[in-house]
């Protein structure tokens, strides 16, 4: 019933496009995302540098609840699909960080360019059409239907090293991937937004001033969250608090809650903007590792549940390539916070797997006004 459905609303959209194509093209850029409510930090980079030049529009809108949204989150964003449509039919430019359905599944003027930069720097998990039919992927019979992830001119990889994980995550030709670095790399290495951002968190959070390291967790989000939220409270219990300072920094769908007065577990900041005052990052099978290593930040990784997530999800990469000290056992993992870190493999690593990391927004921007112009 919900392929048949599916079709229906597919050839309904199709045939709305047909009448919306008709209105004029103008000169203008769309950029669409579904990973959040408001504008990406990628999308206001380029739209700071093209808004000087032409009309840029944002489409922010994430489903609320995803797979198990209700029926009033599903028609706010079936109405939210209308104006996707309208901004595709009349844009030269379509910029996503996603997957789109109405991107991939409509057919658009031939002089819409659709680029796709992705939400990740670097590669970590299989997605897309290498995940097909695992558990925490999506049905190969509802993505053929969807045609999920077609239409793209190119997508934006950081390196060569990955092009043919993206590629096939895409289902894409190797020609499609370009190596452009995501325009937020440039604010790592931006001293004034480093200044803003540490003076923030410094006023929110006066106890990161002192001579304790700061160790972020940042884990990956997991459908099921019984046994993440008891290796978790491991972690909790096993860190050494005379040395360190814990800020837990879970995924925003994340609904696990933590009560311990010692550790710092933050909804106002990104974990991007804790790389600022990061003296180590704990992650699992997160592309926030390649941010990280960008400022040379040690690396440690709690896979306490590896076994089945290679069997659920999948890895693009060979997990032990990661630059740093991997373990199962929370107990483990806070030892190895006082072991020497190899500081030249994780160099190695990184530019591995980020070719350029100077100048990325502009390189970016200079190749979309190729299509603009």
């Amino acid at each position: 019933m919900d392929k048949i459905i599916l079709r229906v609303l597919k050839i309904g959209l199709n045939i709305i496009y047909f009448f919306i194509k008709l209105l004029p093209t103008k000169n203008r850029i769309v950029m669409i995302s579904r990973q959040s409510n408001t504008i990406p930090m990628d999308f206001k980079l380029l739209k700071d540098e093209l808004s000087k030049k032409y009309e840029v529009k944002c489409l922010c809108k994430k489903l609320e609840g995803r797979e198990n949204s209700g029926i009033k989150e599903r028609i706010k964003y079936g109405f939210h699909m209308f104006s996707q449509m309208y901004y595709l039919a009349t844009s030269r430019v379509c910029i996503l960080d996603s997957y789109c359905p109405t991107v991939s599944i409509l057919k658009h003027k031939k002089k819409l360019t659709i680029i796709q930069i992705w939400h990740s720097v670097g590669t970590m998990k299989r997605f897309g059409y290498t995940a097909l039919d695992k558990e925490e992927g999506s049905r190969s019979d509802i993505a053929k239907i969807m045609k999920m992830h077609k239409n793209y001119n190119f997508v934006c990889a950081s390196s060569k090293a990955y092009a043919d994980h993206l590629a096939s995550g895409f289902n894409i030709s190797l020609d499609k991937v370009k190596v452009f670095t995501l325009p937020r790399i440039d604010l790592l290495k931006d001293k004034n937004y480093e200044k803003n951002i540490k003076n923030k968190i410094y006023k929110k959070y006066p106890e990161l001033k002192n001579k304790k390291k700061n160790i972020i967790y940042a884990p990956t989000y997991r459908k099921e969250e019984v046994d993440f939220s008891k290796k978790l409270e491991e972690l909790v219990k096993e860190f050494d608090y005379s040395k360190y300072n814990l800020i837990v920094k879970l995924h925003p769908l994340s609904t696990t809650k933590i009560d311990n007065k010692n550790v710092i577990f933050d909804r106002d900041f990104s974990t991007f903007d804790f790389l600022f005052v990061a003296d180590g990052l704990i992650s699992d099978y997160s592309c926030i590792l390649y941010e990280a290593g960008v400022r040379n930040i040690p690396l440690y990784f709690y896979c306490y549940d590896i076994d089945n997530y290679l069997e659920t999800r999948g890895l693009a990469l060979d997990y032990k390539e990661l630059p740093g000290y991997q373990e199962k056992s929370a107990k483990k993992l806070v030892k190895d916070l006082d072991k020497k870190y190899d500081m030249d493999y994780l160099k190695k690593f990184i530019n591995k797997y980020i070719e350029s990391s100077d100048n990325c927004t502009g390189k970016l921007v200079e190749k979309i006004v190729e299509y603009m112009e």
